[in-house]
């Protein structure tokens, strides 16, 4: 696979105000020099962030007003996220509900680790809550291993990557929260790719789904060889959910309804606290620092 550069940059959603890039799995999108010059850093803003090792949807404001446009969708819960991974082990359940709350680890070496409630050093966890859905059963490198797409209703730091660390099934290639050293030395990265995206803001609907990277066709070391739930089925139904109306304070995408049909559906994601002083001082320093103006 051949490393992530300017030339293979893949643009997945292009508008006036928005871009959304297929981000390659071994990029950064930031760095500790930007503030020193002027570079496409600085020009750009994410809207969101996605690990150093994750791949996919990330999505790029081309001006301040859409900067934050998207910034109060994320605020009030409006996106819709969903991502595919590879995980260690065959998962008996088809669908499965995570609701372990996350919390940052202050155990010596780990500080820059998250943990999930109840373990060692977990400190101020908070409510989390992480659909998944079982696509495939097969073997990575002669390994048992299943593919599902993965929903959070709520956006922890390594969210996902401990949620399923804590289910016993970990991200194949996770070096932090996967299996010990010595397991991971086959797959050439963490298989998490953030695979759809939308953002409905007040100007557009901002909508992407990026190509699947987990095929056989891509890795030779992933063999599927049990279908469970086809992924287009899915795709469908996240299309489908309908976005929330700000106001009614309803979970909207993040509903466990768009993937749990039928009774016995998880209860709702929890009620997200109002925006601190510091959280909406931070939000205007991140939109003052546009180097280009929208009106300009």
């Amino acid at each position: 696979m051949e490393p992530g550069s300017v030339e293979n940059l893949s643009i997945v959603y292009r508008s006036h105000d928005f871009l959304v890039v297929n981000k390659h799995w071994d990029l950064r999108i930031d760095s500790k020099t930007w503030r020193e010059t002027l570079t496409l850093q600085k020009q750009l803003r994410f809207c969101h962030q996605l690990d150093f090792s994750t791949s996919g949807a990330l999505c790029v404001a081309l001006n301040k007003a859409a900067a934050g446009s998207a910034y109060r969708c994320f605020k009030e819960r409006r996106v819709t996220k969903a991502y595919l991974a590879l995980l260690r082990g065959h998962i008996q359940e088809s669908r499965v509900t995570i609701s372990h709350a996350i919390g940052r680890n202050s155990t010596e070496g780990r500080a820059h680790t998250m943990c999930i409630e109840g373990t060692q050093g977990c400190e101020n966890p908070k409510p989390s809550l992480t659909e998944l859905v079982v696509l495939e059963h097969g073997l990575y490198a002669g390994d048992p291993v299943s593919k599902v797409l993965l929903k959070p209703l709520t956006g922890r730091t390594h969210q996902l990557r401990v949620h399923c660390s804590a289910l016993g099934h970990p991200v194949v290639g996770d070096l932090t929260y996967g299996e010990p050293s010595g397991r991971e030395d086959r797959p050439f990265r963490m298989m998490l790719h953030a695979f759809y995206l939308r953002i409905p803001t007040d100007g557009e609907c901002v909508e992407a789904c990026t190509p699947d990277p987990f095929l056989p066709s891509m890795d030779a070391c992933w063999s599927p060889h049990t279908l469970l739930q086809p992924l287009d089925q899915l795709v469908q139904a996240l299309r489908a959910t309908p976005d929330p109306d700000p106001e009614d304070g309803a979970p909207g995408p993040g509903s466990p309804s768009a993937l749990l049909p039928g009774p016995g559906r998880p209860p709702p994601p929890p009620t997200k606290p109002p925006e601190t002083e510091t959280q909406r001082a931070s939000c205007l320093q991140w939109l003052s620092e546009w180097t280009l103006e929208p009106d300009s």
